[in-house]
């Protein structure tokens, strides 16, 4: 998810365990940026053109990557998670926007508007049961779409309460990933550098304790285990959470000299593959090339 650049960064040397290898890079052919990753059926991967708003498909087995959909101009592709069971992709859309995508026919199956695009930055999704929440980086709310035998209906908005309230940045909520239930989302906050517990009923949060993750953006959850992308860090920090979710233990860093401001990931098997923003070049960014980079978890 999008995290504007700083200027200066501040790291805290840790003493835990670091993987630093790569195992492969997967460019991302004639993107202008990206920033979005989904995992698909068996090792197929989602990715997106952060500026064009076009969606690629790829393989990390295969190691390539082509274009999928050709986004009609003016989309943004953020955040994103697919529905496999229902051949959709959730697609974050930056400035008030969402869409959603049929992977097998690649036509749009839904837009949405939802919330002015001077004043919102749809920036992450994630999918439950009962279908899609997506955060916003500078309002507080989540915005809910009901999947209805399998095809997305209206959407609702969630007004929160406590630290994932917090709009004190520039840009505030960022990544969001569910629980298998759907009972509680945990979002990752990038001014406070927290992750944050949400209850999807009433919008009620409460902070993680014990992880602290300055730049904080995309979330990977499988079980207890929690993956969080820290962009300008260059690194994906692993956690375990206790079985409450109240607090979390760092287990290990992922790092790699093929990382250039990853910012969202997703997990295959004891693989995670992450998405280079490159960042580091700039807003927009001007890389002539955007890749995604796949190590062991």
């Amino acid at each position: 998810m999008v995290t504007l650049p700083v200027a200066a960064l501040a790291a805290v040397a840790l003493a835990v365990p670091a993987a630093a290898s790569a195992d492969q890079v997967i460019l991302l052919p004639g993107a202008s940026g990206a920033e979005g990753i989904a995992a698909g059926v068996g090792t197929t991967f989602f990715a997106g053109d952060l500026f064009r708003g076009d969606i690629f498909r790829g393989d990390i087995r295969r190691g390539t990557a082509e274009l999928l959909i050709d986004a009609p101009d003016g989309r943004m592709a953020v955040g994103m998670i697919a529905d496999t069971r229902h051949d959709l992709l959730f697609v974050a859309g930056g400035p008030g926007k969402a869409y959603v995508y049929d992977t097998r026919t690649r036509a749009t199956v839904a837009s949405y508007d939802l919330a002015d695009p001077a004043t919102s930055f749809v920036n992450d999704v994630t999918l439950t049961p009962f279908g899609a929440w997506f955060t916003d980086s500078t309002r507080p709310v989540l915005y809910f779409v009901p999947l209805v035998h399998g095809r997305p209906g209206p959407f609702r908005t969630l007004a929160l309460s406590g630290p994932a309230a917090d709009t004190s940045g520039a840009f505030n909520l960022n990544g969001i990933r569910s629980t298998p239930s759907g009972h509680t989302l945990i979002v990752g906050h990038s001014t406070l550098g927290k992750v944050i517990t949400v209850d999807p009923r009433t919008g009620a949060s409460a902070l993680i304790a014990g992880v602290d993750v300055p730049n904080v953006d995309g979330l990977v959850l499988d079980g207890r285990r929690l993956w969080v992308v820290q962009n300008s860090l260059n690194k994906i920090s692993e956690w375990r959470l206790s079985g409450d979710l109240s607090s979390g233990t760092l287990t290990e860093e992922i790092t790699s000299t093929e990382y250039h401001v990853p910012t969202t990931a997703a997990l295959f098997g004891h693989r995670l593959a992450a998405v280079n923003a490159h960042f580091d070049t700039g807003f927009p960014p001007t890389s002539p090339t955007y890749e995604v980079i796949v190590t062991h978890s």
